[in-house]
């Protein structure tokens, strides 16, 4: 799976107008209702939020992945956004979090769920490539470091 296969312009948003967590993941998600890729934005809210509670998906290294199934999602879904400050995301590191990569799955599609969390996590396992979309000022340039990481 590449992440250019649901990701596309329009799913990122840089910067983002939310200045904490449960805001940031919820301008995601009606970035993504808007988009008609979700069909129910309030169903997909709660399933985030309650994985958040569950453990935090501020992995670390800046990074926060939030993500939840609901059945108001027909296709893997993702959308970008990035803090105009870096945010308290309560990361396993303490560190704040520069990019939020929220991850919206169909409930049966699980083993597709755990292989896009696994490809967002391995891109932004390399340095140089997650220092590059940190310090991005636009969602464009943020696809494209995107496209030019998976097509190069």
């Amino acid at each position: 799976m590449k992440l250019l296969d649901v990701v596309t312009p329009e799913c990122i948003k840089a910067p983002l107008e939310a200045s904490d967590k449960k805001n940031a993941i919820d301008e995601l998600i009606d970035l993504l209702a808007a988009l008609g890729k979700v069909s129910d934005a309030d169903a997909l809210k709660d399933a985030v939020w309650t994985r958040e509670q569950t453990r935090t998906t501020g992995i670390g290294y800046g990074l926060a992945i939030p993500h939840g199934k609901s059945s108001g999602v027909e296709e893997i879904a993702i959308a970008i956004g990035k803090p105009p400050t870096p945010m308290d995301f309560e990361a396993i590191d303490a560190k704040p979090v520069q990019l939020v990569v929220l991850l919206a799955s169909p409930p049966e599609k699980t083993s597709d769920h755990i292989q896009a969390l696994a490809h967002i996590s391995r891109l932004m396992n390399m340095e140089e490539f997650r220092e590059n979309l940190y310090s991005a000022t636009s969602a464009t340039e943020i696809y494209d470091l995107l496209k030019n990481q998976e097509e190069g």
